[in-house]
């Protein structure tokens, strides 16, 4: 079946000059996969708001309370990295859906796939690290509570590891975390997943690939999921202002193969977030995205 996309890129939000965040990326992405065939425009859509009611399945009422009412204090709005606006608010509450939406449909189609999302910095409690809410968290509790999943499994390969994530499912043995990240990178105080591996600076392909082959057969197994939660981050590409590695286009695009191909193999869905990427170039993050579409869309 054709891949089925969200895209909350229209839902765009204000940030002051300079700032290091591109959220112009997400337009950039939403136009790319239709002009490059990756995906027909009528499969691309817009995702549904996520509710106080689903956001409060992972985050604290009080947090969502007065996020929502911009209420949060200066110190709350550094550690997130955004001003608050109400734009952002509404754009989180997309983000969320779309991964929610993902997710529903990769259960009944074998893949669906968020342009956006994978926003692992977010805690129960608070936002960090330009992640408002936890989008796959939330999914995750979302379909648990509908009792459309027992249990999942979180590939995270972002260069930057899942803390928040980490957090919120910590003695939770429904939730399988697994995240491959520079050892040394953002953030410096690391949550304990499920599994954790710690990459060096300046790892190439060969060495990430070879890890990442060892390591996904063992967690699927391990995991016992129904369903992957798989966030592709662009920035362990080596064009990245952030992530300290040097992985190629071409070992990006392995990476997304092999994760892909694995799932397939033991039969499981895949929800697909886009997670980061602060390219020196923009069009180089947005070419990595654009690639894990056509990847997802072709093995899936």
């Amino acid at each position: 079946m054709p891949l089925t996309v969200w895209s909350s890129a229209r839902y765009t939000f204000p940030l002051p000059p300079g700032h290091r965040f591109p959220v112009e990326k997400y337009a950039m992405l939403r136009e790319r996969v239709v002009a490059e065939g990756v995906v027909s425009a009528e499969r691309v859509l817009d995702p549904v708001a996520a509710s106080d009611e689903m956001l409060r399945l992972v985050h604290t009422a009080d947090y969502v309370e007065r996020f929502v009412a911009g209420a949060l204090s200066a110190a709350e709005v550094r550690r997130l990295g955004f001003p608050w606006s109400p734009a952002l608010v509404e754009r989180s509450r997309r983000a969320v859906g779309g991964t929610v939406a993902a997710a529903r449909h990769a259960l009944g189609h074998g893949t669906g796939m968020n342009l956006a999302g994978g926003t692992h910095h977010a805690f129960a409690d608070h936002g960090e690290g330009f992640c408002v809410f936890n989008d796959v968290a939330v999914a995750i509790r979302t379909l648990q509570s509908e009792g459309v999943i027992r249990r999942a499994v979180v590939l995270d390969l972002d260069v930057h590891q899942g803390n928040g994530t980490h957090s919120i499912f910590a003695g939770d043995d429904t939730v399988f975390t697994f995240s491959m990240h520079g050892g040394r990178n953002y953030p410096f105080e690391k949550v304990a997943g499920t599994l954790d591996v710690h990459l060096d600076d300046g790892t190439v392909d060969a060495d990430y690939l070879r890890v990442l082959e060892h390591a996904l057969p063992e967690v699927l197994h391990a995991a016992r999921a129904d369903l992957v939660f798989y966030l592709a981050g662009a920035d362990p590409h080596e064009g990245d202002r952030l992530g300290r590695m040097n992985l190629t286009f071409a070992g990006l695009e392995r990476r997304d193969a092999m994760v892909m191909q694995a799932c397939r193999e033991v039969g499981l869905p895949v929800a697909v977030m886009i997670a980061g990427g602060y390219g020196h170039r923009i069009e180089d993050t947005v070419a990595v995205h654009v690639a894990t579409a056509r990847i997802v869309a072709e093995i899936g």
